[in-house]
């Protein structure tokens, strides 16, 4: 008989946890809410919160609104929207996760140091670009840090100039470490790189990998803007070839599970326990089926 396990490491990082209870606090209080941005990167999640009275809004729409309250999402914010906020008189719920408001801080104390040329430091930021936390990066260096996703991106850097390495938290370990030893490779000038990616995330790594070994199927539950969800449905996918994404029960091919006995559901960092738990139910519903013909 066929079983299925929904992987218990799984699920929200403490960062979301935090904003959302943040938010549904706010939520049973006054019944209203505004969220900058998706407060995480999953529609299933934003719709169930957007029921109980929380309305997402974009950056432009902030600059329009007074005297109102908005939640900061785990992601963080450039230093420009705390402006924004008080000028509007809007008060801020900031739900910015520990570690992304560690890390604009360093980057921000590094790249306000004065060389003596009167020039900032040179900040390289690996990260996926127009993402959140790194807008909010990038907003701590005056939008002067230099974004790169991938080694073919290094040309932008001036291999002449001291360069000052940081990750968004949660980019591969194996990708951070491929940009460092080629970086340490063109460097003319110093070099200093901090490994800033958030070791929650980058723990989930290798116990996906023993999961997805572990079940003839794997279902990987995630939001299509999970950034996270993208890296570890791919190390689940190295693992078990035999893996399929989805983002919600209705996309499950039921000719996935025929002559499986172990299915494994698993998800990002984004990604609610209660809808895996909604695809565990429809996989065994379907499984019951099968089983009934």
């Amino acid at each position: 008989m066929a079983t299925i396990e929904i992987d218990s490491g799984s699920g929200f990082c403490f960062g979301v946890v935090t904003a959302i209870r943040k938010a549904e606090e706010e939520l049973d209080k006054s019944g209203k809410l505004y969220c900058l941005g998706d407060i995480v990167h999953n529609s299933n999640e934003v719709e169930r919160l957007e029921a109980k009275g929380l309305q997402t809004i974009t950056h432009d729409e902030l600059h329009q609104l007074h005297n109102v309250t908005v939640l900061l999402r785990a992601h963080g914010e450039p230093p420009e929207t705390y402006r924004t906020a008080a000028s509007n008189n809007i008060t801020i719920i900031d739900a910015t996760c520990p570690v992304v408001l560690q890390l604009q801080r360093r980057i921000n104390a590094r790249y306000h140091e004065v060389l003596p040329d009167g020039s900032h430091p040179q900040i390289v930021i690996y990260g996926k670009k127009g993402h959140a936390e790194v807008n909010g990066l990038v907003g701590q260096t005056d939008g002067e840090a230099i974004v790169v996703e991938s080694i073919d991106e290094l040309d932008r850097i001036d291999f002449t100039r001291d360069i000052y390495l940081y990750s968004q938290t949660t980019k591969s370990l194996q990708g951070f470490t491929a940009i460092v030893d080629e970086i340490s490779r063109r460097r003319q000038a110093g070099f200093e790189y901090f490994d800033t990616i958030c070791r929650q995330v980058a723990n989930r790594m290798p116990r996906i990998r023993e999961f997805a070994r572990a079940h003839d199927i794997i279902l990987f539950v995630c939001g299509s803007k999970s950034s996270n969800g993208k890296v570890l449905y791919e190390e689940c996918r190295r693992a078990n070839p035999n893996s399929f994404q989805i983002s919600s029960p209705d996309e499950i091919d039921r000719s996935w599970l025929y002559g499986k006995e172990r299915i494994g559901i698993c998800g990002a960092t984004s990604t609610p326990m209660w809808l895996m738990d909604h695809v565990r139910q429809a996989a065994d519903r379907m499984l019951q089926d099968t089983s009934h013909c």
